[in-house]
């Protein structure tokens, strides 16, 4: 099987490994996430430094696969309390999240690394998306806000892939270490099993690991470049 038909979107912990809703208050978690999404839909793609940070795009909420577990911050996750998973925001950083659709609005505190999925922008408890409004649908597009000035300086780390066998991860590895000088793995348990995420370098602004991510994008990959915590 090849590695990139095997990739899975997982939410890391920071990290979303379900971001779609059932309609009862705690989904049943489903066994994979659909291949990744082309890029999100974002107004603004690049932020300045320590600037205010705004973006519009899809959200989706996590809930019960992660319940309990450590969150990126080493936070214990709860599900029905109200947090955030963003890929390139600082850990601790308080959001304002408008829902388009409805237009309610909640404050939240980012805790958590995701969403992994492309097309999604930010993962949110199953009690901020309670709040929200958005449980039955899944998703919604929302806008995002920092409260205040958000820095640039940070180091980026591109996620390839990630699976839920061991051996095609090492398999990835062993491909893309052709390319790429740092290459690793990543192991990761959620209340459904072990992932193993693949991930390439660490660069000291986004700019690069975005081309990074571009490049693994031509090679058949659904990457996301993640914020190196």
């Amino acid at each position: 099987m090849k590695p990139a038909a095997v990739c899975i979107c997982v939410l890391c912990t920071a990290f979303v490994i379900a971001s779609c809703a059932g309609k009862t208050p705690i989904p049943a978690a489903p066994a994979a996430v659909a291949p990744l999404a082309p890029a999100a839909d974002t107004t603004t793609p690049a932020q300045p430094r320590d600037q205010i940070y705004r973006e519009t795009g899809t959200a989706s909420w996590y809930g019960g696969d992660l319940h309990g577990r450590l969150t990126a911050s080493g936070e214990v996750f709860d599900m029905n309390g109200v947090s955030a998973a963003h890929r390139t925001l600082p850990l601790g950083t308080v959001i304002r999240v408008t829902n388009l659709e409805n237009f309610r609005s909640i404050t939240v505190r980012i805790n958590d690394r995701g969403p992994l999925v492309r097309a999604r922008i930010l993962d949110l408890s199953y009690g901020a998306a309670r709040e929200l409004e958005f449980v039955p649908q899944g998703t919604a597009r929302v806008k995002v806000e920092t409260l205040e000035p958000v820095s640039g300086d940070a180091v980026y780390t591109v996620q390839a892939a990630a699976f839920v066998e061991e051996e095609n991860a090492k398999m990835l590895k062993e491909r893309l270490q052709r390319k790429y000088e740092t290459v690793y793995i990543s192991s990761f348990e959620s209340n459904i099993g072990k992932f193993y995420r693949v991930r390439v370098g660490a660069y000291p602004g986004e700019e690069k690991a975005e081309r990074i991510a571009a490049k693994l994008a031509l090679d058949g990959l659904e990457p996301v470049v993640l914020r190196k915590d």
